[in-house]
């Protein structure tokens, strides 16, 4: 079934029978290269008056790098048969470039297989002649600032991290950005195993060894990929003399721009998954409370946090939905493709988030503490999903409890004023600190369409005192502001799907009434659900005179 954590193991207990394996490992990896000599203007005044000999630096010997720079590409491209073209606006460069990399893998071959060219924003130099005389003549004033120039995409089959890609910015400090992915480093490693596996849109579905799956994705380590990219970073970035190599520090420094780190239920072909998928979404956007966000994010909740915060579900343009939880600059997205899989995947695009170092070599760091975000989603998944009517919990709930000197009357499954308080309060995602009785008041009023006369704030009192003596309410410390327990939440999900899902269908989602016996539609389903309705009313009065 692969490696996995402690918080993940309610989710594979729940249903580790419908799943065939699963595993865990990077997917999209954006990293970011910086030449460490050419990085500040006193390193590139330095460079071009002291090294390469030029008495004043001009934005004619800056642009000049640039023109060498992109003849060589251009001679590059001729001389290997690779194709150049420049981007068009609307077409998804990945799409586009499919055939060639198609013809690498059917040849086995290795190497560039295609360019792109495309003006974009990107790091430069700024040069300027100083306002007032200085007693060198020569003097120039350099500045760093973001313009619009060429970048090269240089599209890449590699022998170790498979299908990648590598941006060069033809201007100085000419920056490079590499995007590379996970999964086929894993598809490498496979291969050189000669382990047969089955891989569609960037998941493997099916795997001779799960282990070895599983120690090709831990395999992948700063080492390999700072290895792989100084060669390709040689081979294809901007051209310096012996002379210049030997004088300057040229090595390129490496961080981590964006990160992707996922999590793969891999599940047999015939089960459902769409189904768990529509639970979860549903339940998400019920329970993922600010609260618990920052509790699976590891994080400390406060007034001044920056960034997003909160839960939506988007629809991309496949047509599949995918399902979102902000945390600052980060976020975890859920989605299943092929009533196959399922994926949790943590993307970050700022470390300091997670208190994390950008550099590459910090990866181990990213992956340990990617690993704990990803279990701890799995395993509140599977507490909200794993909910059963628990009959002995329904009959120990309807009873009344004493608590020192005050009697607390018992809950009853069919009373509607502690279901619509239940729904209520499991929608408490902007309450990070409680709700306060006038706001759960407003909330019940407004929600179900009730005036002030039908459901008064003094019986509102009482039902709250009635769930807070029975555990599933707690009050916000010192303050009269309350939230559900971990004991409510499982409690008030029960007793939501046990109307919602058994009556819901017959009944509205209010629960104003139950169905009416008397009109009973001409259907097999229809009958199917008054019969359920029947037998749900038996336990209820099975309850009331427990």
């Amino acid at each position: 079934m692969g490696l996995r954590g402690a918080a993940m193991e309610p989710f594979i207990k729940l249903f580790g029978d419908l799943l065939v394996f699963v595993y865990h490992c990077f997917d999209r990896i954006v990293i970011h290269g910086y030449l460490s000599g050419l990085s500040r203007p006193e390193q590139v005044v330095h460079f071009f008056r002291r090294i390469v000999g030029v008495p004043v630096i001009s934005k004619e010997v800056l642009s000049q790098r640039t023109t060498d720079y992109q003849k060589w590409v251009e001679a590059f491209a001729r001389n290997h048969n690779i194709p150049i073209e420049w981007a068009e606006k609307g077409v998804r460069k990945e799409n586009y470039v499919q055939p060639w990399l198609r013809k690498m893998v059917g040849k086995n071959a290795y190497g560039v297989y295609f360019v792109f060219k495309s003006m974009e924003q990107g790091p430069s130099f700024r040069v300027t002649v100083p306002k007032f005389l200085t007693k060198d003549p020569n003097h120039r004033i350099l500045a760093r600032q973001k313009s619009r120039f060429t970048h090269d995409y240089f599209y890449i089959r590699d022998e170790v991290l498979g299908p990648l890609v590598m941006r060069v910015a033809t201007f100085f400090p000419f920056q490079t950005t590499y995007y590379l992915n996970g999964h086929s480093f894993i598809e490498q490693e496979l291969n050189r195993a000669n382990i047969a596996f089955r891989k569609n849109d960037n998941a493997f579905l099916a795997v001779d060894s799960v282990e070895a799956l599983q120690a090709a994705a831990d395999k992948l380590s700063p080492a390999i990929i700072r290895e792989r990219l100084d060669y390709w970073t040689f081979i294809l970035g901007p051209k310096f003399s012996d002379k210049e190599r030997k004088k300057i520090n040229l090595s390129r420094l490496y961080s981590i721009s964006q990160i992707e780190y996922c999590r793969n239920f891999i599940f047999k072909r015939h089960f459902p998954i769409h189904k768990i998928f529509e639970r979860s979404c549903e339940l998400g956007l019920w329970r993922l409370t600010a609260n618990k966000i920052s509790e699976i994010f590891g994080q400390r909740l406060h007034r001044k946090i920056s960034g997003k915060l909160a839960t939506v579900i988007d629809q991309i343009e496949h047509g599949h939905h995918v399902y979102r939880a902000y945390f600052k600059h980060a976020f975890l997205k859920q989605y299943e493709k092929f009533s196959t899989f399922l994926r949790n995947e943590l993307c970050s695009n700022n470390l300091k988030d997670f208190a994390l170092k950008k550099s590459l070599d910090n990866l181990q760091a990213v992956r340990e503490k990617f690993q704990t975000i990803t279990d701890r989603f799995a395993g509140f998944q599977a507490q909200w999903l794993n909910v059963h009517v628990d009959f002995p919990l329904l009959q120990r709930i309807a009873l009344p409890i004493t608590i020192g000197s005050v009697r607390h009357p018992g809950i009853k499954i069919h009373e509607t004023r502690v279901i619509r308080l239940m729904e209520v309060l499991l929608h408490g995602g902007p309450h990070v600190g409680g709700w306060t009785a006038k706001e759960i008041h407003e909330a019940v009023l407004t929600t179900f369409g009730l005036s002030e006369k039908r459901y008064r704030l003094n019986p509102l009192r009482y039902d709250l005192r009635k769930l807070k003596g029975h555990g599933l309410l707690e009050r916000d410390g010192t303050h009269y502001a309350y939230r559900l327990t971990t004991k409510g939440v499982e409690v008030a999900l029960l007793f939501l799907f046990f109307h919602k899902r058994l009556c819901g269908p017959l009944a509205n989602s209010r629960f104003h009434h139950r169905p009416d016996p008397q009109r009973r539609p001409d259907s097999r389903l229809e009958a199917a659900y008054h019969r359920a309705d029947a037998a749900i009313q038996k336990v209820v009065d099975l309850l009331a005179a427990a």
